[in-house]
């Protein structure tokens, strides 16, 4: 059984930077994607990495502001999040893909979610 749990979220100015970690319990051969909901929304996709760390993908919303990575000796992925705007305030979660092809950007495409972490970002 897999586990993941999310920290790193917090209050934010627009403008600043956070760094959220995933930390996975037991091996992380698997591809792991970061999703976000907002009051009211639905759980949307943000980013997803492979599982040896050599493929990344992101939503438009994301790219050029979000970096995934992932450490496995750590069994942690991280979702590194700069220029931060009011509409990325969320609740976050990683998950795990249960696909067996790269890549995923459904959220029933990925199982054993997180707690969520929340990202707040004022004005």
């Amino acid at each position: 059984q897999v586990q993941l749990v999310e920290s790193g979220g917090g209050l934010v100015q627009a403008g600043g930077s956070l760094r959220l970690s995933c930390a996975a319990s037991g091996r992380t051969i698997y591809d792991l994607g970061w999703f976000r909901q907002a009051p009211g929304k639905e759980r949307e996709f943000v980013a997803a990495i492979s599982w040896g760390g050599g493929r990344t993908y992101y939503a438009d919303s994301a790219k050029g502001r979000f970096t995934i990575s992932r450490d496995n000796a750590r069994n942690t992925v991280y979702l590194q999040m700069n220029n931060l705007k009011n509409e990325d305030t969320a609740v976050y979660y990683c998950a795990r893909s249960v696909r067996s092809t790269w890549y995923g950007g459904r959220a029933d495409e990925y199982d054993s979610w997180g707690q969520g972490t929340q990202v707040t970002v004022s004005s």
